[in-house]
């Protein structure tokens, strides 16, 4: 038998394998796809104090190996989910995670908070890095000390594991991981999507409304391994690894480089069973190498 088992924070995952918030929906959406309980755990949508509309249509388009999106965090806010989406989701046995944002540091506090009160979110994810928001969210991420104040703060109003996302957009992404694990967060989260543009040549104009949006998928995958290597030489806590993950193989490049867990975004739209077939190549992957804990591989590189 193979232990899949991974430890982030004071959160005992059954495998390395989580989903992307923003490409899994609250999970049950998936339900008849995956089995939720099979996951690691599962990173629900994007929540904010109060309701986002997002950004104005087209917001998404495909490009050469991935695809641009500036969806702008729409959700109906953290009180919906408190009140309509929670009780939903406690039927599972996989941890349910959080993703955090907000447009001051006082609406990721206040986020934070409401919650800090429901048993089964043992931890939450803050997004310090979103490309597709016109305040907030991105411009923490993308200073030392906008990183460490938002960190700090929240670290203060949430005492269970706390995630921070953090962007590519920066000149050292080692720098920003180093600041908020300065501030005590658990683990840290990369990479998030890469500042894109595409333009429409027929009509002379770009194809989404934003102007500019996040690049994902498979062509973004050789810089978030670069980076994830970066950081988790850099840091004490543990790295999750994200960034173009289509593949089991994929998942064992990201923790070779030294991912304790991984995420699965934009793979979820193209094969809704693809954490289900990562968890299963791992699971091979250890017994061809004779690997009887899959902690063994982290930063062998």
């Amino acid at each position: 038998m193979v232990n899949l088992g991974v430890k982030i924070g004071n959160l005992e995952l059954k495998n390395p394998v989580l989903t992307a918030s923003g490409t899994f929906g609250y999970g049950e959406e998936f339900s008849s796809f995956v089995d939720l309980n099979s996951l690691g755990g599962f990173i629900v949508k994007g929540t904010t104090l109060e309701p986002r509309e997002g950004n104005d249509y087209p917001r998404m388009v495909e490009t050469a190996s991935g695809m641009l999106n500036a969806v702008g965090l729409q959700n109906k806010g953290v009180d919906y989910f408190v009140e309509n989406i929670y009780d939903r989701l406690v039927k599972y046995d996989s941890e349910i995670i959080v993703n955090v944002s907000g447009k001051s540091i006082d609406d990721y506090v206040e986020v934070a908070r409401r919650l800090s009160a429901l048993e089964r979110i043992r931890a939450i994810e803050v997004n310090i890095s979103c490309p597709n928001v016109k305040q907030g969210g991105m411009a923490f991420g993308t200073t030392t000390d906008g990183a460490a104040a938002v960190t700090r703060a929240i670290r203060r109003a949430w005492d269970k594991t706390l995630i921070v996302k953090l962007s590519p957009n920066v000149t050292s992404i080692a720098d920003i991981a180093r600041s908020v694990e300065a501030e005590g967060a658990d683990a840290v989260s990369l990479i998030n999507t890469l500042m894109g543009m595409a333009i429409d040549v027929e009509r002379q104009r770009p194809y989404l409304s934003t102007i500019t949006g996040g690049l994902s998928g498979p062509a973004v995958k050789p810089v978030a391994v670069r980076m994830v290597w970066q950081v988790a030489k850099a840091v004490n806590i543990p790295v999750i690894g994200l960034g173009g993950i289509m593949t089991g193989a994929d998942a064992i490049e990201f923790m070779l480089a030294g991912a304790r867990a991984i995420q699965v975004g934009t793979a979820n739209f193209v094969d809704p069973t693809t954490t289900i077939k990562i968890i299963r190549f791992m699971e091979d992957y250890c017994q061809r190498h004779n690997i009887s804990d899959i902690n063994e591989i982290v930063g062998l590189i």
